[in-house]
């Protein structure tokens, strides 16, 4: 009787395990991985450090996140979309990264394309056959990519990682967790909801925004074509959005504008582009201009001194930035004011969905800094939110989701408080990116965003003519 009273309290401890990550952490990773919830399937301190006890819990769990803390306080791991199975074959999975928390923020290091994401074999959880978690059966980690090579004798490095970067260095671990990672569903989708913003998803509308926006005339008569200015962190899809747009209007899909993936940006100049009506239709009225990307790190992307310079309407089509010595005007235009046809009339923020509350303190003490700037000048601003397919699974089944699902109205509220702008001028919308065909209800969300803009850029037109027009 006494053996099955201390078996129950040893199974009841086993069920009883708890996190070690916090609140914050834990809101951290999941912004990594989008509206998503982890459940804590394995702690090494209490089930054991070995392989057959990972497995045991583990194993066909679907999506995983492992998280490791060693004695020097490094917090670090990473993710997998597939299943443990112990099948001994190498896995692809695009999905899979390594993570560490530098600072606030977890930092994420995706798998290089092309290469295996981990072994799925008997032993311990590794990732790339480069990284392995409770190595031997011990509370350690172990490092082999400085040995792993390809054909010619190349090295080959599933993940780009400095070990002293990641842990330390410190290949002790004081805890090894791993956590089944569930995407949410939103019971205010299946309740059918009223949407929290009303759009009309119909080819009608979609046509109407097109004729408002081609008969679109700027308030003041000596601007042909208002000026949109686009500002955002590397990567968010500014150049993407100039490319839906344009798909939209020429009625199949386009790429004009340089747009990807890389950790740099790939916008090196300051560029205008235009818009046409179709294949051999007129400019519409309006001029989307990008910039290069912010980046966290002073003396890299776009400088706060060029982007006042491009808002007076100074900086010429296809400039090349220099992130080490900002524009400086020749001496003729310095000396005049810049037209208002060259002059910036909106500026959007275009914030990519699934990186608002992984943003740096750095990155928005830039956005910060230039939202005073653009405020002094008296210039509208917004906040164009892409990406939100990606943050959010039921968006990604049925973009008519977008005005009913709580977390995509959570995120807008985030990044209105962390931008410092109204709710009312954050527009979620998805850019075009690997489809071949438009899509009605993408249409009408980019065309949505324009129709604010001209808004917008009426606006600020609206307040300079009573300006100039006022007596001294």
């Amino acid at each position: 009787m006494m053996l099955k009273v201390t078996a129950k309290r040893m199974n009841k401890s086993l069920d009883t395990f708890t996190s070690n990550l916090t609140q914050n952490q834990r809101k951290q990773l999941c912004g990594l991985l989008g509206n998503v919830d982890l459940t804590l399937l394995y702690k090494a301190s209490v089930h054991g450090y070995t392989a057959s006890a990972f497995h045991q819990r583990c194993d066909r769990q679907g999506p995983t996140l492992l998280v490791a803390y060693n004695r020097s306080g490094y917090i670090f791991g990473g993710y997998t979309s597939v299943d443990y199975t112990q099948s001994g074959r190498e896995i692809i999975d695009e999905e899979a990264f390594l993570f560490n928390f530098q600072g606030k923020n977890p930092v994420c290091i995706k798998v290089n394309s092309g290469y295996d994401a981990r072994l799925d074999d008997t032993g311990g959880p590794n990732f790339g056959e480069q990284l392995y978690f409770c190595y031997n059966n011990q509370p350690a980690v172990y490092h082999q990519g400085q040995n792993v090579y390809g054909g010619y004798g190349v090295r080959v490095n599933p993940f780009d990682f400095n070990p002293a970067t990641l842990y330390g260095n410190d290949t002790q671990l004081n805890e090894c967790e791993v956590y089944k990672v569930e995407q949410k569903k939103d019971p205010q989708i299946s309740a059918k909801v009223k949407p929290w913003r009303n759009v009309l998803w119909t080819a009608k509308q979609r046509d109407e925004l097109m004729k408002m926006i081609r008969n679109y005339k700027p308030l003041m008569t000596s601007v042909s074509r208002v000026r949109i200015l686009m500002i955002g962190p590397v990567g968010a899809g500014k150049s993407s959005f100039f490319n839906s747009i344009n798909s939209v209007f020429m009625g199949r899909m386009t790429s004009k504008a340089m747009s990807g993936s890389a950790g740099t940006s790939l916008t090196t100049q300051f560029r205008t582009y235009p818009v046409k009506d179709g294949r051999e239709g007129k400019p519409l009225p309006f001029v989307l201009c990008d910039t290069m990307g912010l980046e966290e790190q002073s003396g890299a992307g776009l400088d706060i001194d060029d982007i006042s310079s491009i808002l007076q309407g100074h900086v010429p089509d296809r400039y090349k930035f220099n992130p080490m010595s900002p524009f400086q005007p020749d001496e003729q235009k310095a000396s005049r004011s810049a037209s208002l046809q060259e002059k910036i009339h909106c500026v959007v923020y275009v914030i990519d969905a699934t990186k608002i509350s992984l943003m740096s303190d750095q990155l928005e003490e830039k956005l910060a800094a230039i939202r005073k700037k653009v405020n002094s000048l008296g210039i509208p601003q917004m906040v164009l939110m892409t990406k939100v397919d990606e943050a959010c699974p039921d968006v990604m089944e049925d973009l008519q989701n977008i005005y009913i699902t709580s977390y995509i109205k959570m995120k807008v509220q985030e990044v209105s408080s962390r931008l410092g702008v109204p709710v009312s001028c954050v527009l979620p919308v998805k850019n075009y990116s690997q489809e071949l065909e438009l899509e009605l209800k993408c249409d009408v969300l980019l065309l949505m965003a324009i129709q604010q803009m001209l808004n917008f850029a009426d606006d600020y037109l609206d307040d300079v003519g009573h300006t100039e027009s006022d007596p001294i």
